[in-house]
């Protein structure tokens, strides 16, 4: 029997229309755009503005265009996992409430949360669920509502967070396409310096938690931006090494849209320049689960069939990784 891989054979996306601007972001908190601009890259992010909606919305947004893209009837979909830091409610899943608004009612469900690298974990559990040969269609989703959990008088975190989300089809193939190599770590030392206090087992909701505004996603960026940079280096410079890649046949790198210095550091540590540094941190911010799956989804014109992509992270906990991916087709038309 010929060897599965796992590859992407299509991308949908969301994000909301409304545009916040760091001028507006300016009038909430002591901060303004050439500050943001330099210390982050971020001119604009897009915010879930409407009541009642959540990232479920976002996600079943992004899935129907993938559907549509793909040619997928919804009873042909085997599985959807969901990363997101932000799920519509503890229980059930956001997954699930997906499934139920599309009809693939065939399909089983999940939530993944390693917060910002989220969606690389669940690439790389559905990876392995089609490279088993017992899962066909694997929708990956990755999404937050960031805005859901912000302090917007505060200047560390609100200039930073967006929302949106995005999704692809993972299928099997027997071409050398699709998940080639993946290096995924968890530490467990992040918990005081990026960390939302309140809501969970630990601190259920009160008028303490209230009143101290403990709901509210807490950043150490000093701390987090010195880890972020060693470790998702380190994972990128790993992944290459042990893949014989380099800046003669890497086509892409796609890191994580935290932070425009962190993305620079990256290609630093891998030689590679910066036009072939996929980047829309300026237009969407830091959209979690997101990130990943929105630059497919905004760039996947520029991505031919063969290509050599690097894929990096870094999140809540630590969790952080890298992977290696040759992409599955031309651009669509």
């Amino acid at each position: 029997m010929e060897k599965l891989h796992a590859v992407i054979t299509g991308v949908g996306g969301f994000v909301p229309d409304y545009v916040l601007t760091n001028d507006e972001i300016g009038q909430m908190c002591d901060t303004n755009d050439e500050w943001i601009m330099t210390r982050i890259g971020i001119k604009e992010r897009r915010i879930l503005n409407e009541e009642g909606l959540g990232t479920s919305y976002m996600a079943r947004k992004a899935v129907r265009q993938l559907l549509e893209r793909t040619g997928t009837a919804p009873l042909d979909v085997d599985a959807v996992l969901c990363a997101t830091t932000t799920p519509d409610y503890h229980f059930p899943s956001t997954a699930s409430i997906v499934i139920g608004k599309l009809g693939m009612t065939n399909a089983h469900a999940f939530d993944m949360q390693a917060a910002c690298s989220g969606w690389l974990y669940a690439m790389n559990q559905a990876a392995c669920m089609v490279e088993c040969g017992r899962y066909k269609k694997v929708v990956v989703i990755g999404g937050d509502k960031m805005s859901s959990i912000l302090d917007f008088t505060d200047r560390q975190t609100s200039p930073i967070f967006g929302d949106g989300a995005a999704a692809v089809m993972v299928e099997p193939t027997t071409e050398d396409l699709g998940w080639q190599d993946a290096y995924l770590r968890t530490d467990g030392q992040g918990l005081p310096f990026l960390v939302q206090k309140a809501g969970g087992s630990v601190a259920p909701p009160s008028y303490f938690t209230l009143e101290h505004r403990l709901h509210y996603v807490h950043q150490e960026g000093r701390t987090v931006f010195k880890f972020a940079v060693t470790n998702m280096s380190d994972s990128c410079a790993l992944i290459a090494e042990r893949n014989a890649l380099n800046n003669d046949n890497i086509s892409w790198v796609i890191p994580h849209q935290a932070n425009i210095r962190i993305i620079e550091a990256v290609a630093k540590r891998l030689e590679v320049p910066m036009d072939k540094v996929l980047v829309n941190i300026h237009r969407y911010g830091n959209t979690s689960s997101g990130t990943l799956p929105l630059v497919l989804w905004d760039f996947e014109r520029q991505l031919h069939k063969g290509d050599n992509i690097i894929f990096t992270s870094f999140g809540a906990g630590f969790a952080w990784g890298a992977a290696y991916m040759k992409w599955g087709y031309d651009p669509k038309k």
